[in-house]
């Protein structure tokens, strides 16, 4: 398996779907899937029954899964789309990198 181009934490655009256009901070990474939960995004209304958590229960409203060919990571200088190259640092590890601007991805 691949790695992937996004990780937890870091802020996505949606390219595609009815959420086109929206920014989002990944919540978690199906790898597997190649799927990713972005908070905000791609929201979705579940039935539930009353619960020590939801002592309500009804219809709660959460994020679903989106596919990450769907999502581009926002440029930490720009603030806009762009794709993700990697690339070794000084040190020989591997680090992600904007391609728009060339800047390193924490």
């Amino acid at each position: 398996m691949s790695k992937l181009h996004i990780k937890k934490g870091d802020t996505v655009y949606v390219l595609s779907g009815d959420d086109r256009g929206q920014q989002g901070r990944v919540l978690k990474v199906e790898v597997a899937k190649q799927r990713a939960i972005v908070e905000g995004v791609n929201m979705c209304v579940k039935a539930t029954k009353p619960s020590a958590q939801h002592p309500q229960g009804g219809l709660i409203k959460k994020e679903a899964p989106i596919h990450i060919s769907n999502l581009a990571l926002i440029d930490p200088k720009s603030g806009k789309p762009t794709r993700i190259g990697r690339r070794k640092d000084d040190a020989g590890k591997s680090v992600r990198y904007a391609k728009k601007s060339g800047e390193v991805i924490k």
